[in-house]
Formats: structure tokens, sequence, C-alpha cells
């Protein structure tokens, strides 16, 4: 099954810019409430993943706590601890699946290697559940999507 199809795309996805500084990260994180958030360049690329474990500690260490500091600090100069492995468009379900065991969500990258949004774990487990259902409710061994989810071995 293609991913699309379960992509939440870019302009329904709260995300920051390398251009952002570390203030606007945290107003922007938590207006939406979110605890990890995509970060892209201007180009569009995403460069990886900021998470409130990585404001928090860059908070701590380097500015000491002071907010005030956060208005005038580049939201690059927060150090990641690890950033989501992103997938292509062209990535199969199994893929995505394997990757979201680790992280929230995943993104999504064009052939191109541009960030066109994500599919969040949420949307993985809703999928299998389906799934799981067609094949309770004695769909033929022949469904695509049967055939699709033997292979996870459920």
């Amino acid at each position: 099954m293609n991913v699309l199809f379960y992509l939440t795309p870019k302009c329904d996805c709260a995300y920051i810019e390398d251009s952002d500084t570390l203030r606007q990260a945290l107003e922007k994180m938590e207006h939406r409430r979110y605890s990890a958030i995509p970060m892209l360049n201007d180009e569009g690329r995403y460069i990886g993943t900021i998470t409130e474990g990585d404001l928090l500690w860059g908070i701590k260490n380097k500015y000491h706590l002071d907010l005030r500091e956060a208005e005038h600090t580049p939201i690059t100069d927060i150090e990641r601890r690890r950033d989501y492995v992103p997938i292509s468009v062209r990535s199969d379900m199994e893929d995505l699946s394997r990757i979201a065991l680790n992280q929230n969500f995943v993104p999504v990258l064009d052939d191109e290697g541009k960030f066109i949004g994500i599919v969040t774990r949420k949307d993985i487990m809703k999928y299998l559940g389906d799934t799981m259902d067609r094949i309770a409710a004695g769909k033929s061994a022949e469904d695509p999507v049967y055939k699709e989810v033997r292979r996870f071995d459920l």
C-alpha cells in the first residue's frame, strides 16, 4: 500500500524552519502541544527533528534558563539528540511501520529530498487495525490488502 494514503501533507503539518529562533520553536510546539517537530531549511528540505528534550537541555546548558536570550537564539544552535528517520514517497508500508516503531511520526520526502508531510504512528496503527478487521471479516487471501498484511506476519 502506498504511504501517500496516510500522509498528512506539509500544509497541514507544524514545522519549523532553520531560520526560526529558539523562542519561535518553543511557541509553535506549545501552541500545537507537540513534543517533536520537523525542521526544514529554506528550500523545504528536511534537516532534522527538534524535540522538547532538545530544547530543554539547550536552554539549561547553553543559556542558563534565560528565556530572553531565546528570542535571539537561532534554532540551529540547539543540539539535537537524534533526528527522526525520513522515508521516500516511494517507500511501502513495511518500511514505514519499521521506522515508526521508534518515533512518533515519519517525515516523508519527495524524489528531490523535499519534505512533503508526515505519517503518524496513529495512522499506521489505524491501517493495521483496519487490515486486521478485513482479515477477520473473511476477505479472500487474494485481496491485495490481505497479501500486504501477511508480509508483516501478523
